[in-house]
């Protein structure tokens, strides 16, 4: 197989890491995603990486406190698996940094452009932890402002379905999965696989984005090499 992207981000969502059960890290899930991390970055492509933090913690669940601490609560756990991800790539030999919006440079390097661009040089995967460092940003507005700021071929985002559908697959046998999109219909359409704020960014920078399922075997390498049956949306 080939790779069809020089440069990519891929976005994980923090529940994904957690598998079936739906909290805290599955090993085994881990492990599946970091292969085929591993054999994308064997085929030359330069990966960031953007990982949520739902499996510990959502900003959402924080409805008793005030927005801005539950948020960099959120915030603090996509640290932690940004950590685990980065001990589970490394050990399979390929060198890792972590580098953090919010300062804790006890663990991690601060997000540095120029530098990031450095580490793709060296060889190294980039995992980009704390979101934008911001409150009411998703991690979703992360991806998206980052993949624009390095300038990414395309934005891999890994979903719990197979693409967008016009509604929730798991909820409607009916529903109807789309092949392609543009920015403006995700926005008009008010679909759910990505926030309006990222959908804006990456529509005005002119960064597509292809939202596939993490389940299907292989789905990361397919995605990167062009052969992915998820939802390619463009400007």
């Amino acid at each position: 197989m080939q790779a069809k992207y020089h440069r990519i981000l891929l976005k994980l969502s923090g529940e994904a890491l957690a598998g079936n059960q739906k909290f805290g890290l599955n090993e085994e899930v881990i492990a599946r995603v970091v292969d085929q991390i591993v054999a994308v970055h064997k085929m030359g492509v330069e990966i960031a990486l953007v990982i949520g933090g739902g499996n510990f913690w959502r900003g959402r669940q924080g409805d008793f406190m005030e927005r801005t601490t539950a948020d960099q609560m959120g915030m603090l756990a996509t640290v932690m698996n940004s950590l685990a991800m980065m001990d589970a790539i490394e050990q399979r030999g390929i060198p890792v940094r972590v580098q953090t919006a919010l300062n804790m440079i006890s663990v991690a390097e601060p997000y540095i452009l120029r530098k990031a661009l450095h580490h793709f040089e060296e060889g190294r995967i980039v995992i980009m932890a704390c979101g934008t460092g911001n409150p009411y940003c998703s991690t979703d507005t992360a991806a998206a402002q980052r993949a624009c700021e390095i300038r990414v071929d395309v934005l891999l985002m890994a979903k719990n379905v197979d693409g967008i559908y016009d509604s929730d697959p798991k909820q409607n046998p009916n529903a109807k999965k789309y092949d392609k999109l543009t920015y403006f219909q995700i926005i008009e359409k008010g679909l759910k696989a990505m926030d309006t704020t990222a959908a804006t960014m990456c529509m005005d920078n002119n960064i597509p984005a292809l939202a596939f399922g993490l389940d299907e075997e292989n789905s990361i390498v397919k995605a990167v090499c062009g052969e992915s049956t998820g939802t390619l949306i463009t400007k």
